[in-house]
């Protein structure tokens, strides 16, 4: 057996992490400064239990807080972001405003109010959010919590709600749970439709699961890492529906500008116009963002997402001294928060335009990609470089929200799969012990994204030859090493530990902790894509269905193989009507429901036939091999 052992830098990795060092100011300390300005506190332990083990640990990363300069084996712009990232506590933002930044990937914000605690964003994990708001409580006096505002859809900036509110609080009208439309559809969306697949994407994503160190997981360019806590979500009982609208929250006025479609399908900003306090939400971090997530999403409209970094600039930056948002840190002073504000709106135009300029000119996705960087102006600018997004990838997700992935080409409109491409590509290139011959010399001489390229052809046709899965790992390891994105560096070194080790068995996904807030439309879409259709030959007709604890009526019934659902009512029809509660839609979706529980008038053997058809999705499948 082949050396499964993380390998040192190769010598060009060494050397061009080195000229890399050289091109940047990266003694610069105002970010350091910004990060740290106003700490009240510290968690006593930096340890936050979860339901399994630790939902954060603050010690992980003591590597890096050891060491200040970048060991090779890590890019020295990445080792610098994931030093300021490592920087933890409570912090006074504003007057009256307080940030718990350092225990997850995202922040959480506490704005006293009148009466109590308004909360921006209570994190992903119930645990971490609960010890936030305990810290603000035994340092800033304890108080209830009478609104959260979620930011944005996604599941960082709402999972940890029920840690510092209760559903009963929020249904007795004592805590305000504020939105942007559309919310609740997109969060569950993104998190239930493809959220298996997402899943599996973002341990590549986060490297959760990588083991921290200079040759592992380092950061995740937004912030650490994801909290491997409890997630949960409480729907939203306010809505924000248009810019301009403005609310008195618990004495607080705050003022709402809509950015749908930018880092996220239903996101705002918000500014505070007596505290002169503004919240970019996501939509402006210290660094790039991501327009197609490498965990898979929406693609995210750049033009758009400038256009509302503009609108924020006219709205807003005269009445603003200081500038947060739902990661990093903030920017304090009128000046500084209108340069960071214009560098970031022209960052994504610049994307956006330059992308399409050279589609225009008939360069393809990769062409564009190769050829496109930072605008000159921009690239000494640490907060536009590609922490998290990168210029690379974001190139080609411009190019596929208005072109699709087809380069236009029609020998890449129905290629093969990558076992049968892989399969004649090796036996062309005179069998796998040829290719890997001539991609060992390639490993020594340092090209490691050509080595990555060709042996995954082998790795794909031949899945048995371990000395291909050994030299692939190596090569993405040393790509990981060289990558300022943590992103790419946690992808690439994910699937090194992969092909060494081959993946984690973490049983199947369930709904998790959205489930009860998913309205019973998207229960019934959980359920369809999880649906064999194999399993439904031979059936058809409606089902009626009765969910009790929700006093609804509904028809779901199979046609064609498919799902169909209409709700309000039952069909005259119907082959049989279902009375339960939505826990066993919950449990049908999840693949764990028991048929006979239920109660059925009619034809059971059809609602058998239906929950025999569910099909289950594991949390770990395979990426890296076939």
């Amino acid at each position: 057996m082949g050396d499964l052992h993380p390998k040192p830098a190769h010598p060009s990795t060494t050397a061009r992490n080195a000229t890399f060092a050289e091109r940047l100011p990266l003694a610069e300390q105002a970010d350091v400064e910004r990060a740290s300005r106003g700490l009240v506190a510290q968690h006593p332990t930096g340890v936050v239990e979860g339901p399994l083990f630790p939902a954060w640990d603050v010690h992980r990363y003591d590597f890096i807080r050891d060491q200040d300069e970048a060991p090779d084996t890590v890019n020295p712009s990445l080792w610098r972001q994931a030093k300021i990232n490592c920087i933890h506590g409570l912090f006074q933002v504003a007057e009256g405003v307080w940030q718990v930044r350092g225990y997850d990937i995202s922040n959480i914000t506490f704005i006293q109010g009148d009466t109590g605690w308004i909360v921006i964003d209570p994190l992903i994990s119930v645990e971490t959010a609960a010890m936030a708001l305990e810290l603000a409580d035994e340092h800033l006096g304890a108080r209830p919590v009478v609104a959260v505002i979620y930011t944005h859809s996604h599941a960082d900036h709402f999972g940890g709600v029920l840690g510092v509110t209760t559903q009963d609080d929020v249904d007795a009208g004592r805590c305000r749970i504020i939105a942007p439309a559309g919310f609740l559809h997109e969060a569950v969306s993104e998190n239930v439709i493809a959220g298996p697949a997402m899943l599996r994407r973002a341990l590549y994503m986060f490297g959760p699961l990588l083991p921290p160190g200079p040759r592992g997981q380092v950061d995740a360019g937004l912030g650490k890492t994801t909290a491997m806590g409890t997630v949960s979500l409480v729907a939203p009982t306010e809505d924000i529906t248009h810019t301009g609208q403005e609310l008195v929250i618990d004495g607080v006025r705050v003022v709402f500008q809509m950015t749908p479609e930018a880092e996220a399908p239903a996101e705002m900003n918000f500014h505070f116009p007596d505290l002169r306090l503004l919240c970019m939400a996501e939509n402006c971090t210290h660094t790039m963002h991501n327009l197609l997530t490498p965990r898979g999403a929406l693609v995210r409209d750049a033009l758009a997402w400038s256009k509302y970094i503009h609108e924020a600039i006219e709205l807003f930056a005269d009445e603003t001294d200081t500038c947060f948002a739902s990661h990093h840190w903030p920017r304090f002073g009128a000046d500084d928060v209108r340069a960071y504000l214009t560098q970031q709106r022209d960052l994504y135009r610049w994307l956006h335009d330059q992308t399409m300029r050279l589609a225009n000119k008939g360069l393809t996705m990769v062409e564009i990609a190769e050829e496109l960087d930072l605008a000159p102006e921009l690239e000494q600018q640490f907060h536009v470089r590609g922490y998290y997004g990168t210029v690379n990838h974001n190139v080609k997700a411009i190019y596929q929200r208005y072109l699709g992935w087809f380069d236009g080409n029609p020998a890449n409109l129905h290629p093969h799969t990558p076992e049968r491409t892989g399969t004649k590509l090796v036996e062309y290139m005179g069998g796998p012990d040829a290719v890997l011959e001539r991609a060992r010399a390639d490993f020594d001489a340092g090209d490691f994204r050509w080595v990555a390229q060709v042996v995954n052809h082998v790795v794909f046709a031949h899945p048995d030859r371990e000395d291909a899965r050994l030299l692939q790992a190596d090569a993405l390891e040393q790509l990981g090493y060289q990558a300022e994105s943590a992103v790419w560096r946690n992808f690439y070194l994910c699937a090194a530990s992969e092909l060494r080790h081959g993946h984690a068995s973490l049983g199947q996904a369930p709904l998790g902790g959205l489930a009860p807030s998913m309205t019973t439309e998207m229960l019934f879409d959980a359920i369809a894509v999880r649906l064999v259709p194999d399993r439904l030959a031979g059936l058809s007709g409606a089902i009626n269905w009765t969910i009790a604890d929700r006093g609804e009526r509904h028809v779901a019934g199979i046609s064609n193989r498919t799902l169909f659902h209409t709700a309000g009512r039952h069909a005259d029809d119907a082959l049989a009507t279902v009375t339960c509660p939505s826990a066993d839609l919950i449990r049908l979706a999840d693949g764990q429901l028991d048929p006979d529980s239920l109660v059925v008038d009619g034809d059971r053997t059809v609602v058998d036939a239906l929950v025999a058809a569910v099909d289950t999705f594991d949390r770990i499948f395979p990426i890296v091999t076939p």
